[in-house]
This record gives C-alpha cells, structure tokens and sequence, in this order.
C-alpha cells in the first residue's frame, strides 16, 4: 500500500477538501464538490473497493487534473461523478455536487438531462465512442436534440458551428461524413464538438490526448484551453501524462490504488512533491533537451514509489562499432498497397507507404524512425522483416539478401531479426501460458528439446526482470508492462541480433515506460543488440538512440546523429514534431503552440504517379535534410 504523505495532502498546497482559490474563493460555489467518494465493484460475491474516500472539488473555470497510472482508480472516479457505471455490479457511496444537484440522488431520467447539460464527457479512443454507421453531423444533431426543443435544421447549422468552434476544416462539407473518414485527431475533435454541444459546465476530458501523435495531442491541448477560455467551462482532465498536466491544470490529484494520496497547485506538486510515487511520476518523465550533455543514450531514473529512494540515471556505454559493416543495410526501399474499386477491382491508385529509403544499422545501435501515424514508419520495420512484401530497394541483414529469400531460408533469416509490437495483449496468445509462448520459438526452429525450451524461457523472463515461478499463468494474469516484457522475452528467444521495436512503450504508463526502456538498453549493452526503434514520442527517442530519422509521408526528411538532430534540426516537419512534445514546466501552462489544424496528407496517388526525385544536403557529419523543391 502506498504511505501517506509525511505533512499530509497539504503539504503540496490545498488540501484535497478546502476552499478553491480564484473564482470560487470569491464566492462562487464549485461547479463540481466530491466528498468521501468510495466506488465499489462485486467481484465473486464480494464488493472490492477501487476508488476509496476520495475528495476533491472543481471551481468555475478551473482546470483540474487527476494524475495516476493504469488501476489507480482516476478513470473510475470519473465514471462515478456521470453515474456511468453498470448498476448490478457496481456501488457508490459518498456526496457529489454537481453544478448544484446531488448527484447519486437524482432518478435516472433527470441524470441523463444532467450528462450534457450539467457535464459533458470525451474518452480516450473516440472511434469506439463514436456510432460507425451515423455520420459525424448526425451523431452531434442529436445531442442538441436529446438536451433542447430543436428544429433539425437549427441542429444543422449548430452542428456545423460545433465543428467550425473545433478547428474541423471544411465544417459544412463534412457534415455527412462518417467517423472512419476522419483521422484519429479530428475524430476527437467530434467527440469535443459533441461534447459542447449543450454548453456544459464541466468538461470532463478522460484520457483524451493519450492515443494520438504527439502534434495532434499538442493541438487538442491547444483547443481544450481555447475553448475554456471562450465557454468559461471547467475541466476535470484525466491523465497519466506528467509533461500534459503541467501545461493544461492549475491543480493537480495524484491518484495512487484508489487514493488521493496527494492534491495541491500543479506547481506546487511539481516544484515541492511530497509523495515518493508523485516524485516516481516525476522523474519518469522525459524532458525534451536534457541529453545535451550526453553523447550516448541515458538510462530513466528509477523512485522506489514507497521509500522515494531514487537510482540516478547512467549513461549507457557505447557498444557501437561503426567500422564494422552495418548488420543491416536498407536501400532504396520502396513498398505500396494497391487500391481497387469498381465493377472488376481493377486498380485505381496505391498507397505509397515508404517511398525510396535508405539507411544503416550497426550492431549494438538504436537507430529511431520518428514521425506521425500514417508516415510509414511500421511500413519500414514490416517490410525489412518481409512481415510485408516491398516492391523494390534491397534489404540487406547479416549478409543475405532478404528481398530474394524462398520460404524456407526466409524463416532462417529471421532467427536473426525479431519484433516487438505496440499492443503486448494482442501479441499474446491468450490461450497459451506465457512459458509456453516464449519456449515455442525454440521447438518450432528445432534449437532444442521441449525441457530446454523451458529451461531458456525461465532464464528469459529472469532477465527481463520476472520471475521463472510465472511461467505457467495466461497473458490476463499480468499488467501491461508485464506483458511487453513478455513479449521482449520471446523477442530474444532466438538469440537475434536485430529487434525491431515498433511503439513498444508508448502505449504504457510513464514509469513503466521508463523501466522497459531501462531495460532495453541494459539488454543491447549485454548482448549488443541493435534496435531499430520506432516511435512518435520526441522525447523518449533523445533518451535512447544513437541516430534518429525522421519520417514524413514514406521519405526520410532527416537522418543524423541524435545530438545533432535535435541540438540543430533543419526540415519544418522535425522542428514542428519538437515543439509539440509537452514540457513538464507548470509556468508553460499559458503558452499556446499554435500548432494549427493541418493534417498529415495523405500517401494515395494515382496510377502512373512518379514521385519526384529527391536530393539531400549534409549539414554535418551525417546529419543529412531532404531539400524541399519550391512549389
């Protein structure tokens, strides 16, 4: 259990119960009051509590965040605060205020008029929030005229306002558009357009930055802020992101298994934290230029979320041997999806996913592919694998040519080359133990007997910070960050030298994130590996490569040495993905990015489209900058 804080919650400012400062200490009554909450679930005929005496309030345009990782109760509480929670199964006690209504007194038909009027809500993936076979203006019409006496023309045209309020190009025009057409980033602009639709109060925003790329979050931040400037709403925003809470919340709520263990100004937290899991949350944060005294990739520090010991952080030897030949050489790559359509699916344009790139790896390197959804990134680490057939360019891993191999040497080949996806779970055969899926490997290649097998999958999960007694449980019985060390297990299980790690943190929490990068790199200075490391996250990327490039529509815009990249970055595409990474500085909370609301565009050409012939210019050593051709 976590302690409590040494000088109680107050010793980083308000406590979690008293007055609100600004407009609700002139007066003005919070628009949200949360005494005593304590959320309970039946789980084999006992209720277990997961949100346990939790108070907190929310004034008149206030931003207030609730900080904690994956289990800490935060997206709990929230659910609570709507009443979202299945009836059976679920049970909760204490007061909640609500722009003056008792909360869990109110009959269910009055709690749906005060969910939009009252409060409205954005959760984390909008997708799934969002009906796939209405259209985007239909979905919102109906909030309008589910909360007012509305004609549907007058839902229309305030409709098309939302979406215009939001910052979605084209508002009028993509009125009947469905949620599949937009991209992740405008779709939550949906869900926030829907969300103001009857002009709320409160804001509750669940996780709603955590799913997109780093310019997009930068951008949805942006709006958040605008908005509330504009409505005069307030904001209970939900999140395990420390750099996202410093730039949006004037107060913060660390969350710690169902507790607030500790509420005060975000500056407060963050300058004078008590709690030694506040202090882990914080130094597990990546600060974008702190590597500037740096040469080589340098290891997160490590609080023991009890004691608040901290480990400094090392810098990790360079294990690299540049002389050497690369252990894999990629030139020219080219790989395209075809588009049919009509009668006789003839083919009417392609996906153009990575156009003409090349690079090098060398044993014992982190090369970083960096850049939004949509660039080519995963295209590039499927097709050097061969998980995707590239229709051109040579590919070139421990001196075979992989492009050429047949079935069979195809499957030697990649013996030497292993990856490790972004969702551990669906990596994970749930119907197998996890001793099981890191000895199939070894049986499949015929590299050893069953009982060896075994016997190298124990020692694996040693390694990668488990214990041996864990082999017989299913992929359920662990966390997330658990299972991506699963997975990192079965990656090494035949001995590679290249693994191929595609946004294998980014879905964690961020200290978990801090230890599986901790133990990536302890694993390549030990056994030398060499990690082609893909990734949107800036900051994380500084920490741990060697060499970053940057992709932008399936090219290279820049490729170089990680200091000189990001101590002088060149292309508009590299500054611009910079300086949306959110800084943990709560005295950048005012500053707004200005990011604006351009979309990556898309890779689909015509049939018979020739890209362009590129040139590079080498800045230093290097570090080469794709140059842009005037329009």
């Amino acid at each position: 259990m976590a302690q409590e804080p040494k000088s109680g919650a107050a010793a980083s400012g308000n406590p979690a119960g008293a007055a609100p400062s600004g407009a609700a200490a002139a007066g003005n009554p919070p628009v949200l009051s949360v005494s005593g909450l304590t959320t309970s679930f039946l789980t084999d005929g006992v209720w277990k509590s997961v949100v346990q005496d939790v108070s907190f309030h929310v004034a008149p345009g206030e931003t207030v965040a609730i900080v904690g990782e994956s289990g800490s109760g935060k997206s709990v509480t929230s659910l609570s605060i709507m009443r979202l929670l299945a009836k059976g199964s679920s049970r909760i006690d204490g007061r909640i205020i609500l722009n003056g209504k008792d909360v869990l007194s109110l009959p269910e038909k009055e709690m749906r008029q005060v969910r939009g009027n009252d409060a409205a809500m954005i959760f984390q993936e909008p997708m799934t929030s969002l009906n796939p076979i209405f259209t985007i203006g239909r979905q919102i019409s109906e909030a309008l005229t589910c909360h007012g006496d509305i004609s549907k023309a007058d839902a229309r045209a305030q409709t098309i306002r939302l979406l215009e309020k939001v910052r979605i190009p084209n508002a009028a025009s993509r009125f009947e558009d469905y949620p599949h057409q937009f991209s992740g980033g405008m779709r939550q602009r949906v869900m926030i357009a829907m969300a103001l639709a009857s002009r709320p109060k409160l804001l509750i925003a669940d996780e709603p930055t955590t799913a997109l790329d780093v310019t997009i979050q930068g951008q949805i931040l942006d709006l958040i802020k605008l908005l509330q400037e504009e409505e005069g709403m307030s904001v209970l925003f939900i999140t395990h992101d420390m750099g996202v809470v410093a730039e949006i919340a004037d107060r913060t709520i660390v969350m710690y298994q169902g507790r607030a263990i500790e509420t005060g100004s975000t500056a407060d937290i963050f300058h004078n934290g008590q709690h030694p899991y506040t202090r882990a949350l914080l130094s597990a944060v990546p600060r974008l230029g702190s590597m500037t005294e740096h040469k080589w990739p340098l290891r997160f520090p490590v609080v023991d979320v009890v004691t608040g010991e901290r480990s400094e952080p090392m810098e990790v030897a360079d294990t690299v041997d540049r002389k050497a030949a690369p252990i894999l050489k990629v030139e020219n790559l080219t790989t395209r999806f075809d588009i049919r359509g009509g009668l006789f699916g003839r083919k009417v344009g392609a996906v153009h996913a990575v156009e003409n790139i090349s690079f090098d790896l060398f044993q014992g390197e982190t090369l970083a592919l960096v850049g939004e959804s949509g660039c080519g990134k995963s295209t590039t680490g499927r097709s050097v694998t061969r998980l995707v057939q590239p229709n051109a360019g040579k590919v070139n891993l421990d001196g075979r040519d992989v492009l050429r191999l047949e079935t069979e040497e195809l499957r030697e080949m990649r013996r030497s080359i292993q990856m490790i996806f972004q969702d551990p779970f669906a990596s994970l055969n749930p119907r197998m133990t996890i001793g099981g899926t890191i000895a199939e490997p070894i049986i499949e290649h015929g590299l050893g007997t069953p009982a060896q097998a075994r016997e190298k999958a124990a020692d694996l999960l040693e390694r990668v910070g488990l214990s041996a007694d864990m082999m017989t449980r299913y992929p359920h019985e662990f966390s997330g960050g658990q299972r991506q060390r699963i997975c990192i297990a079965r990656a090494l299980t035949l001995d590679p030298k290249v693994i191929v790690a595609d946004e294998s943190v980014s879905a964690l929490d961020v200290s978990i994130k801090a230890q599986v990068c901790n133990l990536l790199m302890d694993l390549q200075q030990s056994l030398r590996l060499a990690f082609l490391f893909i990734s949107h996250d800036m900051a994380v990327v500084e920490r741990v490569s060697h060499r970053v490039a940057v992709m932008y529509l399936g090219e290279i815009v820049e490729i170089g040495p990680r200091e000189l990249v990001f101590s002088n970055p060149q292309h508009p595409y590299t500054r611009k993905l910079m300086a949306a990474v959110p800084v943990p500085d709560p005295s950048r909370r005012g500053i707004k990015r200005n990011l604006g609301v351009d979309e990556l565009m898309s890779p689909v050409r015509p049939v018979g489209y020739v890209p362009p012939l590129r040139r590079y210019r080498e800045i230093a050593a290097g570090h080469m900058v794709r140059i842009e051709e005037a329009a």
